[in-house]
């Protein structure tokens, strides 16, 4: 797949999961990637942002890790810096990093709930920031931004996690009407079903997960590629579910 050749992708999240399998179908394409995260080596949880870029350079692509926190604004700013010294202005954002929290409100430290909302809420809104200017130097580009399936599930009552991830979701639908006379597409992405990514196996949820209810990380990298090559005149303003997306563009 070359259909996002001479474009440049920023992925912050992108040490591990979703976010590297983002990373590797975005390059893929033909995007050089700069592969944004703050896991420079091993540790608990596998997975560094210098191994993903590795793996992209091996599969004949072209990667460059930069250490990014997306709470701190002059690492964001650091990172950005770099990727576009590197490849030369930046076309497509995927803002994925994210902690989680699953537990009930009653019995949520304080410090969790704020971490939740420093990493999932305030990160995309830095990072996006940050990285606006850029695509607008283009003419135009993509931004997408990872959230969950939890958003809608109010029947099964509420978290940090789920509360932060419909913030953002509010966040990039706002934002969408905000740049379309910038002809930057802004969407939402979550999977479909749930993603058994390092994290979320390191916090023991993949043990209650039924086998039919798992999807591969691959999935939400085929459908980012689909929003990646989109801008204000396609898909835009909107909240995607990975398969359903897939789905309609291979129909079309």
């Amino acid at each position: 797949m070359t259909g996002l050749a001479g474009k440049v992708a920023f992925v912050a999240g992108a040490s591990r999961g979703i976010g590297a399998a983002v990373a590797t179908a975005l390059a893929d394409a033909g995007a050089a990637v700069a592969v944004a995260a703050r896991t420079e080596q091993a540790g608990r949880v596998p997975g560094t942002i210098h191994a993903v870029a590795d793996k992209i350079v091996a599969r004949g692509g072209r990667a460059l890790p930069v250490p990014c926190d997306v709470t701190d604004e002059d690492s964001i700013d650091a990172a950005v810096t770099a990727t576009v010294a590197e490849f030369g202005g930046i076309d497509i954002l995927v803002a994925n990093a994210g902690v989680l929290w699953l537990g009930p409100i009653e019995s949520t430290p304080l410090k969790r709930w704020q971490l939740c909302l420093d990493v999932n809420l305030t990160g995309v809104f830095s990072v996006t920031k940050a990285v606006i200017p850029h695509l607008r130097a283009r003419g135009g580009g993509s931004m997408i931004a990872v959230t969950t399936t939890g958003v809608g599930m109010t029947d099964r009552g509420s978290n940090a996690y789920w509360v932060s991830k419909a913030a953002v979701e509010r966040l990039y639908l706002g934002l969408a009407t905000d740049l379309s006379g910038d002809n930057i597409a802004v969407n939402c992405l979550s999977p479909s079903r749930v993603v058994l990514t390092e994290g979320w196996q390191a916090a023991g949820g993949g043990q209650e997960i039924p086998p039919e209810m798992v999807e591969p990380p691959e999935t939400m990298g085929a459908a980012a590629v689909v929003l990646a090559a989109q801008d204000s005149t396609g898909i835009t303003g909107t909240v995607q579910r990975s398969e359903t997306l897939i789905a309609q563009h291979v129909a079309n």
